[in-house]
């Protein structure tokens, strides 16, 4: 866990040595929205493909800016530094920024996770089972959900992680890590998952699913934002919930959209798109118990570096008064 503990340094220097300032207002005029994107084919995708962001913000003089991100602890480090307002991350990030006692809010629940996240192996490689990785090399994300996932399974398995060669590696340095035989597995999340299963010469060893375990994505928000500028908080996932609506009604344009904004084959998509689904609803008491559960883990295994009490940072409010503007005929293209 040594490169765990690094990371959960680097974050508290962060914080300590960048000032949360709102560069982009002047007094309280808000003149920008930054938003931070993963790789993962998620609605926020589609709804900056489409503009829907621009144009709904456009109405007041707001510009949207979009950054886009590796996996989910380098958003954390642009909360943090006060340089994006709103990103999507999954169960471990959340915890150890939580832990990090950066401020900010989960303000909606995007996805169950459990076919989200997975570990990879070549066919052939005569890794079977979770035990096999015993002294073998697995890539991972550090302090993303993947990395979360990995300890959950090795856990399940009755492994200790000293009994692992974990090597943390960013998807764009872990897959041809993985391609090349360099690491014998890849803990890792959609679409990476069906893209080398379908396409490649990989298997799935074990999902979330195979272990019964969770790993939910959320909505954040940073805190100084919200309190700042709670309207604006609702208006987003107003146009978020857009954005999922869409992709549930125009499925094979869904499709054809993704493959096209990230090269992928269609195949592919259609794969990631029915192992996650998208959510926009408030966080429930069943999803709340899991992410305490993960935060209690990550403490035991030293992850974390003190006891959480994870409820302290979901707030369904903004999401509660969303569902009541969409459902009260909010405004639709």
């Amino acid at each position: 866990m040594k490169q765990m503990k690094v990371y959960m340094v680097g974050l508290f220097m962060l914080l300590t040595g960048c000032s949360a300032t709102e560069s982009n207002e002047s007094g309280n005029n808000l003149k920008e929205i930054r938003i931070g994107v993963q790789q993962s084919l998620s609605p926020l995708l589609l709804a900056k493909e489409k503009g829907w962001f621009e144009k709904e913000f456009a109405e007041e003089g707001i510009k949207v800016k979009w950054t886009e991100f590796q996996s989910g602890p380098p958003q954390f480090e642009g909360i943090a530094a006060a340089k994006i307002d709103f990103s999507q991350v999954g169960n471990s990030p959340v915890i150890a920024g939580q832990a990090a006692g950066i401020n900010f809010k989960e303000i909606a629940l995007s996805q169950d996770g459990l076919k989200a996240n997975g570990i990879l192996v070549k066919k052939g490689s005569g890794i079977k089972n979770i035990k096999d990785l015993k002294g073998k090399k697995v890539a991972v994300a550090k302090g993303s959900s993947g990395f979360d996932f990995l300890y959950q399974a090795f856990d399940k398995a009755g492994l200790k992680p000293s009994d692992v060669n974990v090597i943390q590696l960013q998807p764009d340095e872990a897959m041809p890590a993985f391609e090349s035989g360099a690491v014998d597995a890849w803990s890792i999340w959609e679409p990476f998952l069906s893209l080398k299963t379908i396409k490649s010469d990989a298997d799935i060893l074990v999902d979330g699913e195979t272990i019964n375990r969770y790993s939910p994505g959320f909505t954040l928000v940073r805190s100084e934002f919200a309190d700042r500028h709670p309207e604006e908080v609702v208006r987003f996932l107003e146009v978020y919930d857009k954005a999922v609506k869409w992709q549930k009604s125009h499925k094979k344009e869904a499709v054809e959209t993704y493959s096209k904004i990230k090269n992928i084959d269609k195949e592919v998509v259609e794969n990631v798109l029915k192992n996650t689904e998208p959510l926009n609803e408030p966080i429930s008491e069943n999803i709340v118990k899991t992410q305490q559960e993960t935060a209690d883990f990550q403490y035991r295994l030293k992850a974390i570096n003190k006891k959480i009490d994870v409820r302290k940072v979901f707030d369904n409010s903004f999401i509660e008064e969303a569902q009541k503007v969409t459902s009260e005929g909010g405004k639709q293209d």
